[in-house]
């Protein structure tokens, strides 16, 4: 049987970053490379009804034990895409086997601090995998897919381990907002499922944030700026005149828990164009609806004093908070919870502060809660993953499979 350890480095070796602007599905080739690598390692450890489609989907099935085929099939979900704030090529992990709890140097310029990233003090003792500091690490979510993988081959291989029919999905460009567009539910054919895309070890997440995505694109007019008085419409400074109108205290960086914000994420243009964007995200329904407004409001505001065609709002809901479509299924929860129990793992309840798949596969009638990988500090040069912890997840995804039997 392939080692966590190698399947993980071996899946971070791909480069498989998605592209936003991209009209593509997938949105790179490149995921493909990973997604067909992994049909062909579902038929080599034994899967059936293994398939990849033409939006690239990677499905597979562990059949049910016998005298279990009545329990409910349950899926096991997780993306390939890395995300594009940083390049996934040529990562070179790092493994740091007994972690002592200090500072970790990445390479020659640039150590991730303790003080900077206190969480590191729960990993003393973990054996960790680390970058080198020049590229993401991948973990977000091919810690997921490893796991996954590593507890299908562990089923297979373990007969006696009593289980209802297991579906296993592989998705791209989640990290670009677009993992499930082409999900085929019906085809999957699962009850319930879980994404295992979480972070520090025990999170269980079933609400996350009502999302929207708001692009505003300014056409200015541009003059010789000594003979601009009364004529001149700045692209810039129209921008930025927007962006003092959004409340400074309902940004990212000043919320937590449930608190929503706005988050301007792109600002880029000159005084004859220009475009600003921002997510906008609220747990509550009705603050959601109510930030949706305020940025109408205030688009509509500077259309008023600038006039007709300066400012064009493109404003589009993203998805919604899965928690209304998985209260009704308190069993999905339940389970989960003895699941991380008996592996030995405190649960950890808690909102997601972003969205994952299971959001929106939530809202086509498949409930999936999203379960803790092990990954830490997505996004950027100081991703890691506590390789205990993804030992933890592969055994927690064993006994979710084996308490949806009883």
């Amino acid at each position: 049987m392939t080692t966590l350890k190698d399947r993980f480095l071996k899946y971070v070796s791909f480069d498989t970053r998605s592209d936003e602007s991209s009209t593509s599905y997938p949105s790179t080739e490149k995921q493909l490379v990973l997604l067909n690598h992994l049909v062909e390692e579902m038929k080599a450890i034994g899967l059936t009804e293994v398939s990849i489609d033409k939006n690239g989907y990677a499905m597979g099935s562990i059949p049910a034990s016998p005298g279990c085929e009545k329990a409910p099939v349950i899926g096991f979900i997780a993306h390939v895409d890395t995300a594009p704030d940083m390049s996934g090529a040529n990562v070179h992990p790092q493994i740091i086997e007994n972690y002592d709890g200090s500072d970790i140097k990445l390479n020659d310029t640039l150590t991730m601090r303790v003080a900077d990233f206190p969480e590191l003090s729960f990993f003393k003792g973990h054996t960790l995998i680390t970058t080198d500091g020049t590229t993401l690490l991948g973990a977000d979510d091919k810690a997921g897919v490893a796991e996954i993988m590593t507890a299908a081959e562990y089923l297979i291989a373990h007969p006696e381990i009593k289980h209802g029919k297991i579906r296993i999905g592989f998705t791209p460009d989640e990290e670009i907002g677009r993992g499930v567009d082409h999900f085929d539910v019906k085809a999957f054919g699962a009850k319930f499922a879980y994404t295992i895309d979480g972070g520090f070890e025990g999170e269980l997440e079933y609400e996350n944030f009502n999302a929207a995505g708001a692009k505003i694109d300014i056409q200015g007019l541009n003059v010789h700026p000594g003979y601009a008085k009364d004529k001149m419409i700045n692209a810039i400074q129209v921008a930025c005149e927007l962006n003092a109108m959004i409340p400074a205290w309902e940004r990212p960086e000043h919320t937590t828990g449930y608190e929503g914000f706005f988050h301007c994420h792109t600002l880029n243009g000159s005084v004859e164009n220009a475009t600003i964007a921002y997510i906008i995200r609220d747990h509550d329904m009705e603050r959601f609806e109510a930030k949706k407004k305020l940025m109408t409001e205030a688009v509509a505001l500077l259309q008023q004093k600038y006039g007709e065609g300066v400012l064009t709002l493109t404003l589009k809901d993203q998805y919604y908070n899965m928690r209304k479509m998985i209260e009704p299924h308190p069993a999905v929860i339940e389970k989960a919870i003895l699941a991380m129990r008996e592996a030995n793992v405190e649960p950890l309840i808690r909102p997601i502060r972003g969205g994952t798949d299971g959001a929106r596969l939530s809202f086509m009638d498949l409930p999936c809660p999203n379960l803790f990988a092990g990954g830490m500090n997505f996004h950027g040069k100081f991703e890691y993953a506590s390789l205990t912890t993804m030992e933890k997840s592969v055994s927690t995804i064993i006994n979710i499979a084996k308490q949806w039997a009883k």
